[in-house]
């Protein structure tokens, strides 16, 4: 499966500029990309969303062949 899927959570940096954190699978690994030399602040709201991109990654990690 190469469907090429990539989630995008919300989040704030440290001075509470709106910033996104992405989260990808590539060669059947979980990929995530945070701000650059930032810091990412969730809501609680926003870490459910997180949660939820992570177990839809790693499902599809799962079957997406190594390489």
């Amino acid at each position: 499966m190469n469907s090429h899927r990539e989630w995008s959570i919300g989040c704030r940096d440290i001075a509470g500029r709106r910033r996104e954190v992405t989260v990808f699978v590539r060669q059947g690994r979980v990929v995530l990309v945070a701000p650059p030399g930032e810091t990412a602040v969730f809501t609680p709201l926003d870490i459910g969303r997180l949660r939820a991109a992570l177990r839809d990654a790693v499902v599809d990690a799962s079957v997406e062949p190594e390489q």
